[in-house]
């Protein structure tokens, strides 16, 4: 899905949410090749120039999210929660630590043992190596944005930016930890939407109008 409709499709869903006319909703998509800038990312923190992004057939994008600029692209899982964490979870540090805690159990499932970070460090890491990046939004306890996670992507994009601000970090992926053993987006979904339900105490239920595009107003869960 291209970047600006899963931003549209997002906001929709938090408008309807705060409205009262539609539920909450994890969206988990994949994208085409984007680099994303959050709202400290630099003109710098992309190193490619113009021709060899629309060489690679590269987008970028500003965002509203935090943190700074990352990548999304085919290969990769990425996980927009639109969750009102008001009033019992209005703290942004459990909800970070959360979405790590999500990703940190689908790993484990794998057979990948990985940590959440803290700090300029934030997204979850299997020792030196970083495999899923995490930037949110939060409107009036409403997230939106969420969580990327490195499933089978070409880790050679990211060569394109400082990934997160960070310097000489490694990037890696379940493919590359686990070789020809690795489970594709579709089989990761399932085990990741269990993990969701556990840590955030929700009842997920599949939308199918919803995943055939329908404006998330109007689809029911």
């Amino acid at each position: 899905m291209p970047y600006a409709r899963a931003t549209e499709l997002q906001l929709a869903a938090r408008e309807a949410l705060r409205s009262g006319a539609g539920p909450e909703r994890l969206l988990l998509l994949e994208h085409p090749h984007v680099f994303t800038l959050g709202r400290n990312a630099t003109e710098s923190d992309v190193l490619w120039d113009a021709g060899e992004l629309a060489a690679r057939g590269v987008e970028v994008c500003a965002t509203d999210r935090g943190g700074q600029v990352t990548y999304h692209g085919p290969g990769q899982l990425v996980g927009y929660p639109i969750l009102d964490l008001d009033p019992d979870r209005r703290d942004l540090r459990r909800y970070v630590q959360d979405l790590q805690s999500v990703l940190v159990a689908t790993l484990a499932d794998l057979g990948i043992a990985a940590t959440g970070g803290a700090g300029e460090r934030i997204g979850v890491w299997v020792g030196a190596r970083k495999i899923a990046s995490i930037g949110i939004h939060l409107s009036r306890w409403i997230t939106t944005h969420g969580f990327a996670l490195n499933v089978a992507p070409d880790l050679a994009m990211f060569g394109g930016i400082v990934p997160c601000g960070l310097t000489g970090i490694e990037l890696t992926s379940i493919e590359r930890e686990l070789g020809a053993g690795a489970p594709g987006l579709g089989g990761l979904c399932p085990p990741l939407v269990g993990h969701f339900a556990r840590v955030f105490g929700r009842d997920l239920v599949a939308d199918p109008a919803l995943a055939l595009g329908a404006h998330p107003a109007g689809a029911r869960a």
